[in-house]
C-alpha cells in the first residue's frame, strides 16, 4: 500500500485532502510531498480531472513571489512565445532533460559529501555552496558551450531538411524558382534572347 501513488483530493473551496492521512493540507505540505521526492497526484473531487501539474505551478509561481525568483521576465517570455509553436513539445524535452543532468550531478555530489562527512548537513551544504562558488563560471561556461552545439546543430538540421525537401520536389516547379534541370543560368540566358 505505501508504494501506491499518494492521492489528494482538491474540493470546490479550493481545499486539498490528504486520502493516505485522511487530513487538509495545504500548498506548503504539497511542497514538503515534492522536496521529500513522494509521488503524488492531485485530482479534482468532483470530476476526478489530474490537477497535478496546476498544483505544481501554483506552488512554483508563489515561490516565484517569494522574493529570490529562479525566473526572470525574460525567459518566462520567451517560454511563452514556444506555446503553440512546432518546438513546443521538443523545448520542454530540452529543458527536462537538462534539469534532470544538474539534478544528477548535485545528487552525485551530496552523495560524495555525506561520504565525507557523514550526516553533518552544515558541512554538506557548506560543501555545495564552495562548488558552486568554484565550479559556477566553469559550469555556465560548459552550459554555455553545450547551448552554442545545439544551436550549431539545430541549423544543420535545419538546412538537411530543406535539402531533402529540394531533393523530394525536384519534378515540381514553383514559382521564382528554376524548373527541374534548369539551373539559374539557363533561365537568364532564355530571358536574353
Amino acid at each position: 500500500m505505501a508504494d501506491q501513488v499518494r492521492l489528494i483530493k482538491k474540493y470546490p473551496n479550493r481545499r486539498l485532502y490528504d486520502t493516505r492521512t485522511s487530513t487538509y493540507i495545504t500548498l506548503a505540505d504539497v511542497k514538503e510531498l515534492v522536496l521529500k521526492h513522494e509521488e503524488f497526484r492531485v485530482v479534482d473531487a468532483k470530476t476526478g480531472d489530474d490537477l497535478t501539474r496546476s498544483i505544481l505551478l501554483q506552488i512554483i509561481l508563489e515561490e516565484e513571489a517569494g522574493g529570490a525568483p529562479m525566473f526572470t521576465s525574460d525567459l518566462l517570455a520567451q517560454m511563452i512565445r514556444f506555446y503553440g509553436n512546432a518546438m513546443q513539445g521538443m523545448m520542454g524535452q530540452y529543458l527536462e532533460n537538462n534539469i534532470t543532468a544538474f539534478s544528477e550531478m548535485q545528487k552525485k555530489l551530496q552523495e560524495q559529501a555525506k561520504h565525507l562527512y557523514g550526516d553533518n548537513a552544515a558541512m554538506s551544504k557548506d560543501l555545495w555552496a564552495q562548488f558552486l562558488n568554484f565550479q559556477g563560471p566553469a559550469m555556465q561556461s560548459m552550459m554555455g558551450a553545450y547551448v552554442e552545439q545545439s544551436q550549431k546543430m539545430f541549423h544543420q538540421m535545419q538546412e538537411n531538411i530543406q535539402e531533402q525537401t529540394r531533393k523530394m520536389f525536384t519534378g515540381f516547379q514553383f514559382p521564382g524558382q528554376p524548373a527541374a534541370g534548369q539551373d539559374a543560368s539557363d533561365k537568364a540566358g532564355e530571358k536574353k534572347k
